[in-house]
């Protein structure tokens, strides 16, 4: 080939790598993919030098346009997303409660360094922890947060076209992360096996039932149904110490079902790391590649990912999602993105908008666990529905209850004595060749 032959060929696919359905890909990777592309070129020295400067110029110049490109959507996805009503809140006409009976505890004096120090590289659900760590909910609880935007999988099973149909759901997926940006100081009581959560939501229109299956490994199931549709998981959850962070892995899958059109949706999670785990700045974060999959129709699928923070870089591209909907053949046809605690925007609908954001959080919520108004409701155990609860439910646990309450030090006497009891149950339970059986799963 002619140097002006290769030179108009690595310019092309530069350009394609850039206009693909990978244009928001990091720019470290299209970096690589440059270098790779370059050193597959089969050229003197002198001409590859001259066809390096080339495709430099043209790499720079596509950058520049990219970079505007991002800012100019970037710009819109913040105009969308301020424009957009806050929901407002049922819980005073509900009779829900707006506040709990304590405010949060004072944790900064406990020593997590050593804690964690003596356990790096060990899955932490073993170890236990003083309950002053702990946030009044358990994890049963705290998976029931991610229906509370159910009512984007309501506007999904009423949706006719399946692309758009795919965004809805895909959105909803993401809206079960945004909790975790006020909830870096404390963690959820692990459920003891057995241990149960139901919560009937009249005003959101689902029934939610939650059980620990299992202990080790610690594994929650949970299943929700809705005239609208119907949600289960089973999740097994690995905790991992890195020094100064602690890495959260689940292995389960999420799985929705929307009964207008038979359509079964199946993903994995995100993972999620605290950092600064040392210290009172704690942060939160969610990383990696979430795939939706139609497992009845394969039609569409999407691609989310949730990206990995930067050591620089302003606020602006905090907590970044970006997500494709794709069809059979890999063509992209929808394009949505934003941040997970903010809000997700889609310019590829008919009718451009923000199709999500979370609820605005009380003034006080620093003062009670970071907790949302969702959040305050779920541990509440009202007169109506207290003679209706099996007394494996989590409401009734009296570690939990304590520590809502404010009584830490009883909290934390109770909570070593029901985990004390656990231990001995499984010892019995092994001696005479016996199983946990669910109540509620199989």
């Amino acid at each position: 080939k002619s140097i002006h032959e290769s030179l108009a060929v690595e310019r092309e696919r530069v350009k394609q790598a850039w206009a693909g359905p990978d244009l928001r890909q990091s720019t470290s990777d299209q970096l690589a993919t440059l270098c790779t592309t370059l050193s597959e070129v089969n050229l003197s020295s002198r001409f590859k030098m001259v066809l390096v400067f080339s495709v430099l110029c043209t790499f720079t110049h596509l950058l520049v346009w990219y970079f505007f490109f991002s800012e100019t959507a970037n710009m819109k996805y913040r105009a969308s997303v301020s424009s957009t009503n806050d929901l407002a809140s049922n819980a005073q006409v509900s009779g829900r409660r707006t506040v709990l009976p304590a405010h949060s505890t004072d944790n900064s004096h406990i020593g997590i360094l050593s804690i964690l120090y003596n356990n790096i590289g060990k899955d932490l659900s073993r170890v236990s922890m003083p309950v002053a760590l702990n946030e009044p909910l358990s994890l049963l609880q705290r998976v029931s947060e991610e229906l509370e935007y159910s009512e984007l999988l309501d506007i999904a099973n009423n949706t006719d076209d399946p692309f758009e149909r795919m965004v809805y759901v895909a959105v909803f997926s993401i809206s079960g992360y945004a909790w975790a940006s006020w909830r870096n100081r404390y963690k959820p009581f692990n459920p003891v096996l057995g241990e149960t959560y139901e919560n009937v939501r009249e005003d959101h229109g689902f029934h939610y039932i939650a059980e620990q299956v299992s202990h080790h490994p610690p594994v929650s199931a949970c299943h929700a149904e809705s005239d609208n549709f119907s949600f289960w998981q089973d999740q097994r959850w690995k905790n991992k110490f890195w020094g100064k962070s602690v890495e959260i892995v689940s292995s389960g899958m999420v799985n929705v079902t929307l009964p207008n059109y038979g359509d079964h949706y199946e993903w994995n999670k995100a993972v999620t790391c605290i950092h600064n785990v040392f210290s009172q700045q704690r942060s939160l974060e969610h990383y990696g590649d979430v795939v939706i999959r139609n497992l009845n129709n394969d039609e569409c699928t999407c691609k989310i990912t949730f990206v990995k923070s930067r050591y620089w870089g302003d606020d602006s591209h905090k907590n970044e999602v970006q997500g494709t909907v794709l069809d059979r053949a890999g063509r992209v046809l929808h394009r949505f993105g934003g941040s997970w605690h903010e809000g997700i925007f889609c310019d590829t609908l008919p009718n451009p908008q923000c199709l999500w954001k979370p609820n605005p959080q009380p003034d006080d919520y620093f003062d009670y666990y970071g907790f949302s108004q969702y959040a305050r409701e779920v541990n509440d155990l009202t007169p109506d529905i207290k003679d209706k609860l099996p007394p494996t439910d989590t409401r009734f646990r009296p570690d939990q209850r304590l520590l809502e309450k404010g009584k830490v030090e009883e909290a934390d006497k109770r909570k070593d004595e029901i985990e004390e009891k656990q231990r001995e149950r499984r010892k019995a339970m092994t001696k005479r060749g016996e199983e946990h059986v669910p109540r509620f799963f199989v």
